[in-house]
């Protein structure tokens, strides 16, 4: 559904230790996605990813059915956004600022098959 938060990407120094704290937190088991990013097994619907410049702070995902029209609104808006991103058999992804500099991220699934 437009608008729900579906992904959320922890941002992690070290992601094996991120991934044992969390684990012994909440119980969350974790699987490699590719490189050092981690998605969370029995958790949110997210992973924990390495942290970069930029990318410091919990990455939270709107669901979008149409991400270029997203974009455009979201510029309409006075917000802004960068170019969008497939992820091969995930979807499109992109991350964006609001008129006032808040991060957020927004995401399409890809079609089904």
């Amino acid at each position: 559904m437009p608008g729900q938060i579906n992904w959320v990407e922890l941002p992690a120094a070290d992601t094996a230790k991120a991934r044992a704290f969390y684990s012994g937190l909440f119980g969350w088991g974790t699987s490699e996605f590719g490189g050092d990013y981690h998605v969370i097994d029995n958790g949110p619907a997210g992973a924990i990813a390495p942290r970069e410049d930029g990318f410091t702070h919990p990455r939270v995902y709107f669901a979008t059915d149409d991400i270029d029209a997203s974009v455009k609104r979201i510029h309409e808006l006075g917000g802004t956004g960068e170019n969008v991103q497939a992820v091969p058999g995930v979807g499109r992804i992109t991350h964006c600022h609001d008129d006032q500099g808040t991060p957020f991220s927004l995401y399409e699934p890809a079609p089904q098959e």
